[in-house]
């Protein structure tokens, strides 16, 4: 792209500073003893009629009075700032299976589950299986090392903690939105470089007769709106293919500026996930990141959070190219991970 032809600033609530954000709470939910009782009961009553956790749809878990509230929460991700934390479960008091129900179910009012990898999990476990993130059929959340800024394969992802680590493991947030307008403004020229197509590294899990990596710019102007997509390491990764573009020094520049940008205190802010919060995020406006921990010697007592990646039927419009990443654009049917031999199920425990 030219930069005379870069898209305007983003004047939206989607485009906000990390300490002022941080300092306004109102992307803080808490939910009360009946609304907790609520989806309880909910969980309980679609356990009833099947134990696999990858039945339960919105329609069958039935909230009276927390789904309006749910239907705010969901405008506040996709319309608003983009993340919201939700406190929180008796996570020390439910079973796995409970826990783990009420999270998917409550998840449902907010968009369709999307498999996360190519086992076809919907429900994913992001805790620390000893893995290295060198290895490029590794995929970061399965390690104890920093995670860096990047978005997932969803329109929504959300986290709910069972279990926190020793030290670390914070969870960092930026505007995606706010690094466009910053590169614009300082940096035009780099801005207009992520706007070419880069090649992203799939770690391994290959749809089939796709790619190892796809292809889609870090910035996308579509419609009037602007969907970040970006996962730095599975960038430098995807060198490793012949076939892939080659990232010029322009582009290594652009990207470096872009890294800057997103750990400047100036624009992001960190929070940690106790036992029982569940936190939502909106990918196409905001980069979400982890820090790197350490871990309790008791396998008992190691961080594990739940994750689902969630498609909402009421989700922006997305160019086509998303297709490479998503299957298709089409909103609630797109993202996961596309493996077409995998049956979708949702594990209580890390597989």
């Amino acid at each position: 792209m030219r930069v005379e032809d870069l898209p305007p600033e983003i004047e939206t609530p989607s485009a906000w500073l990390g300490p002022r954000i941080q300092n306004s709470g109102n992307w803080l939910f808490t939910l009360n003893d009946n609304e907790i009782k609520e989806l309880e009961q909910a969980a309980s009553t679609c356990l009833d009629q099947s134990e696999n956790i990858a039945d339960i749809t919105r329609d069958r878990f039935v909230l009276p009075t927390l789904a309006p509230r749910l239907r705010a929460i969901h405008d506040f991700l996709i319309d608003g700032p983009g993340f919201a934390l939700v406190k929180s479960l008796p996570v020390d008091i439910w079973s796995r299976r409970t826990t783990a129900a009420v999270f998917y179910g409550l998840g449902s009012h907010l968009g369709n589950a999307r498999p996360q990898n190519a086992k076809g999990h919907l429900l994913g476990h992001v805790i620390d299986m000893g893995l290295r993130a060198d290895d490029p059929n590794v995929r970061i959340y399965q390690t104890h090392e920093r995670q860096t800024y990047h978005t997932d394969s969803s329109d929504l992802v959300g986290l709910v903690c069972l279990q926190q680590a020793k030290a670390g493991g914070d969870s960092a947030l930026v505007s995606s939105n706010t690094l466009y307008n910053e590169m614009r403004r300082n940096h035009p020229e780099l801005a207009a470089a992520l706007f070419d197509p880069i090649a992203t590294d799939r770690r391994g899990e290959v749809p089939v007769g796709q790619k190892p990596y796809f292809e889609i710019p870090v910035f996308n102007w579509h419609q009037g709106l602007m969907s970040t997509i970006y996962q730095r390491q599975y960038i430098d990764s995807a060198q490793r293919f012949n076939d892939a573009m080659r990232l010029t020094p322009l582009h290594i520049e652009a990207l470096d500026c872009f890294d800057h940008l997103a750990n400047d205190p100036r624009l992001n802010f960190l929070m940690r996930l106790e036992p029982g919060d569940m936190q939502f995020v909106h990918n196409h406006t905001l980069l979400h990141d982890r820090t790197a921990f350490e871990d309790w010697s008791d396998p008992a007592k190691k961080r594990h959070l739940l994750r689902l990646w969630l498609s909402s039927p009421l989700a922006r419009p997305l160019p086509e190219v998303f297709a490479q990443r998503y299957g298709t654009v089409v909103p609630g049917l797109r993202g996961g991970v596309m493996h077409t031999d995998a049956a979708v199920n949702a594990p209580l425990d890390p597989l």
